[in-house]
């Protein structure tokens, strides 16, 4: 790529799917992104995503599409299981309209980190301090925590890519409590092969009230785990090892082969994610010279499958507003989050119908859910509930970052 850099110096936190995509499109409008992560490296792990129609435009216009490669393909498959192995035919991800693709979180981080121009500047271990704008920049102490050393350095634009805990939203901000937690848990690995008794491109739900077990097959890889269920007390479900809260959850009934088969393999799996499942509401998500991006600005959740697509697409459509509006970044700002907003306000409205998908919260949800599945598979009833999704769909694959 030229050097054709004419744009401000800006400060992206987090190494994530927002914080790549941002850097990578501010790099290529001409801009100097310095990326700063707080692990000491680029994470290698990963749990399954879908990217739909919304990130699959934003990521082909970054030129990352190709790199970031699809894993799904028509003969993945699903089943509705119960504790006693007993299957039915379920519902695919594969079969959603707009056919997203079917990936780990990995795939898409490997394809935008790969298309970064060697001369973007990266810091490991490194989180910022503390914070202050003026006029004409943004002062920002960074600490980094393997050498023990800070440092204070000005930006003209400041982008926190940093999770639904950001850091950057604490110290530009302030205080407030953003976190929205919807009283579920999750816990997410990635199996070293496929489930017994299953194919490698077959996936299996078990659903029950409160609480559900997902896996997620791939054509080429084995498949992802994804235990979910609701609790009244957040604390208390990380005050044990997670699959001592899993267990719990799934209790006090005998788990069954099945079930107690993924259990185990959670338990043996060398990384896993276990935490609680929170939205990010907030008034707007500028300030200043502070912009958040991703799920540090609107954490849309893991049961929307919307967040690598929303976090690609805010990345692209930032740089093009700051390059549409030049030296002007309240007005660049502004325009971004005026374009987002709608687009990120259905998605987090929506979300209750998609969590009772993949955990229906009562015995009544649990009836609602089964009960739409069957009509679902019901000669010319599968249609017409086929034509309602596609209008739900509709949203997840707009192409909110278009010019």
């Amino acid at each position: 790529m030229a050097d054709t850099r004419r744009g401000g110096r800006a400060l992206v936190v987090g190494l994530g799917i927002a914080g790549i995509a941002t850097a990578l499109r501010l790099r290529q409008i001409g801009w100097e992104p310095v990326l700063v992560e707080r692990a000491a490296g680029r994470r290698s792990n990963g749990y399954f995503i879908m990217l739909f129609g919304t990130g699959v435009a934003s990521a082909r216009r970054l030129g990352v599409l190709d790199a970031i490669g699809d894993r799904s393909n028509n003969g993945l498959t699903s089943y509705e299981v119960d504790r006693a192995g007993r299957r039915r035919p379920g519902m695919s991800p594969a079969n959603l309209p707009g056919a997203p693709r079917q990936l780990l979180r990995g795939d898409v981080e490997r394809g935008l980190f790969s298309a970064l121009p060697d001369d973007v500047e990266i810091r490991y271990s490194t989180v910022p301090t503390h914070l202050a704008q003026d006029a004409i920049g943004a002062e920002v102490t960074l600490h980094d925590s393997a050498a023990g050393t800070s440092v204070t350095e000005r930006f003209d634009l400041v982008v926190g890519a940093d999770g639904m805990r950001s850091t950057v939203r604490r110290l530009a901000f302030g205080p407030e409590e953003f976190l929205h937690p919807l009283n579920y848990m999750i816990g997410a690995t990635v199996l070293d092969g496929p489930v017994e008794g299953f194919a490698q491109n077959e996936g299996l739900v078990l659903a029950e009230p409160g609480r559900s077990v997902w896996t997620f097959p791939f054509s080429d890889h084995a498949p992802g785990l994804l235990f979910s269920y609701r609790t009244s007390d957040i604390d208390a479900e990380f005050s044990r090892p997670p699959i001592e809260s899993i267990r719990a959850a799934f209790g006090p009934q005998p788990a069954g082969p099945l079930l107690e088969e993924l259990m185990v393999r959670f338990e043996q799996a060398p990384e896993v994610l276990f935490d609680s499942v929170h939205q990010v509401r907030m008034p707007r998500w500028h300030r200043g010279r502070v912009v958040l991006m991703g799920d540090a600005a609107w954490c849309l959740t893991l049961y929307s499958g919307m967040g690598a697509s929303s976090g690609i697409a805010g990345g692209e459509l930032l740089g093009t507003m700051l390059q549409r509006h030049g030296a002007d970044l309240p007005a660049a700002l502004r325009a971004w989050e005026a374009q987002m907003r709608p687009f990120i306000g259905y998605q987090q409205d929506n979300i209750l119908s998609m969590r009772r998908l993949f955990t229906p919260d009562d015995r009544r949800e649990q009836l609602l859910r089964t009960g739409m599945l069957r009509l679902m598979r019901a000669p010319g009833i599968g249609k017409a509930m086929g034509r309602i999704m596609a209008k739900d769909m509709r949203a997840k694959n707009a192409d909110v970052a278009a010019a």
